[in-house]
Formats: C-alpha cells, sequence, structure tokens
C-alpha cells in the first residue's frame, strides 16, 4: 500500500484531484482512541458532532486510493496525523502522512480559545461570548485551511472537509 507524507512532496506537482462524482466521499469513519485518556463533555459534543457532520457531508479524494468512496482511519503517529484511507470492504487503499508539526501553534492556540469560550458561556455576557467565539471560528477556519494546504494534491477535500478533520485533529491531541 502507498505512503504519502506531506514533508515528502516531490517537486513537481501533480494534476489537482477530481472531487466530482458521488464517490469522492468518506461513508465510514474510524478514530484511534487509544491514547486519550480523558475528554470534557463540551469537547466529547464537539467530536460527536465533526464525525456526524462528515459522515453526512464531505468531499474527499486521497491520490491513489482510487475509486471510492471510501473508509477512513485517522490516528496519531510519531507526530504524524495519519490518513489510512480503505475502500468499503476495508482493502487498505493508501495512507497519507500529514506531519503536526506546522499545525502546533493554531491547535495550541484553538484549545486556549476553546477554553476561554467555555468559561464566558458561563459567566459573561452573550456579546462577549460572541467576540470570543469569533476568534474560536476564525482559529479553526487558520487550521483547516492549512490542512488543505498542507496535503494539496495528496488528499483533496472542500472546506467544510477540512474543517471537520481539523476539529478531529484536535480530538485526537486531547491527553488526559
Amino acid at each position: 500500500m502507498p505512503e504519502r507524507d506531506s514533508a515528502d512532496a516531490p517537486e513537481q506537482k501533480a494534476p489537482p484531484l477530481d472531487l466530482s462524482g458521488s464517490d469522492a466521499r468518506i461513508v465510514h469513519l474510524t478514530l484511534d482512541e487509544r491514547s486519550v485518556i480523558r475528554r470534557s463533555a463540551e469537547v466529547e459534543q464537539e467530536r460527536a458532532i465533526a464525525v456526524y457532520d462528515l459522515l453526512e457531508e464531505n468531499r474527499f479524494r486521497p491520490a491513489g486510493a482510487g475509486e471510492g468512496p471510501y473508509h477512513l482511519h485517522l490516528r496519531i503517529e510519531e507526530s504524524r496525523l495519519m490518513f489510512d484511507v480503505r475502500d468499503t470492504a476495508e482493502t487498505p487503499r493508501v495512507i497519507v502522512r500529514l506531519p503536526l508539526m506546522p499545525f502546533r501553534r493554531v491547535v495550541r492556540d484553538y484549545f486556549q480559545i476553546c477554553e476561554s469560550y467555555y468559561d464566558a458561556i458561563k459567566r459573561l455576557s452573550p456579546s462577549q461570548i460572541e467576540a470570543i467565539d469569533m476568534g474560536r471560528r476564525g482559529l479553526h477556519n487558520d487550521g483547516s485551511r492549512l490542512m488543505q494546504e498542507r496535503l494539496d494534491r495528496r488528499v483533496a477535500m472542500d472546506f467544510d472537509t477540512a474543517r471537520r478533520l481539523f476539529t478531529l485533529l484536535c480530538v485526537l491531541h486531547i491527553r488526559g
């Protein structure tokens, strides 16, 4: 099974991947949560919503994975987010490795603003909560765009799919 690491991108870029067609989608998602010890109710709710929304609507096509739809197994291994892509019969198709170092700052900042947001809900005015939430959404968008950029020409996805996958990347980062 081919493996691709976004840090090992060839000098000459491949043509853009085609997201058209009903097969360019994820129909099953598995998160490797062996390293996750605990989560708050808020984080668990974010995870559940991201998984539900992702499976309801997504556009996703990895290079070298062949025709979809796809089963996706996500895990963090050796400071990389591993996209283990399989067909609907669970036959391995391709593994794409995404180094996490470029995400360090945005994930750290996102965690901090999420903490502020959840604290604000309990004690601040609606306008103050809205201001914090705008910052939270902005950081989330930054992480989503970074994911699309780092996976360019290795995994094609629309922005909403990138947003949901960034949420899941953050969930997999949480340690007890």
